[in-house]
């Protein structure tokens, strides 16, 4: 290749026969789900509170379905033990099928707002624990969030967020994916 060549397309003969070939390679190697696989998926989004593009993106991205959501208090809103806008506490008191576990900052301490949020809004939770504070690095901040997540496979846990480390977390814990609040609620 001469300096300066963009290595851009080939003036060579056969032009549009590797196109058409390369066009065909591509499309066998990307798969198509059956019909009733995808109403199935579509089923298990709505139930899990997700559009469908977020659910499929992720399970295309870790190869296992979501079973748990990590929401921090900045995604809650959660101001004060057990007080959060009345429409994120609806949406958790549908309570889709599958693990929730949150993190809160200080002042929140968990045991606190385990509680509120039980008896104030009816809202289960299977953890709720301190979350990573600013001091750890990533190594520590990754350890923390295996410790709080127990049995739960990091990789098929979604998390919920709103504050600007918690992208961060997401990737430090090896976790499905990372939600804004806003695109959940």
């Amino acid at each position: 290749m001469m300096l300066g060549h963009n290595g851009g397309p080939t003036m060579e003969p056969g032009e549009s026969w590797r196109k058409t070939c390369w066009s065909k390679a591509r499309k066998d190697l990307l798969p198509t789900l059956p019909l009733q696989i995808v109403r199935i998926r579509v089923k298990r989004a709505q139930a899990l509170g997700l559009d469908y593009t977020t659910y499929a993106t992720v399970r295309a991205t870790t190869g296992r379905d979501i079973v748990a959501f990590l929401f921090s208090d900045n995604a809650l809103r959660l101001r004060a033990p057990g007080q959060m806008p009345p429409a994120r506490a609806a949406k958790l008191q549908e309570a889709p099928d599958c693990i929730r576990h949150l993190a809160v900052h200080p002042p929140l301490r968990p045991e606190t707002a385990l509680a509120h949020l039980s008896a104030d809004h009816g809202i289960a939770l299977e953890t709720v624990f301190a979350a990573p504070m600013l001091s750890q690095s990533w190594t520590e901040t990754r350890a923390h969030l295996r410790a709080a997540l127990g049995q739960t496979p990091s990789d098929a846990v979604l998390m919920i967020g709103d504050g600007p480390l918690e992208p961060g977390w997401a990737k430090a814990g090896a976790l499905a994916g990372y939600v804004p609040a806003d695109r959940y609620f």
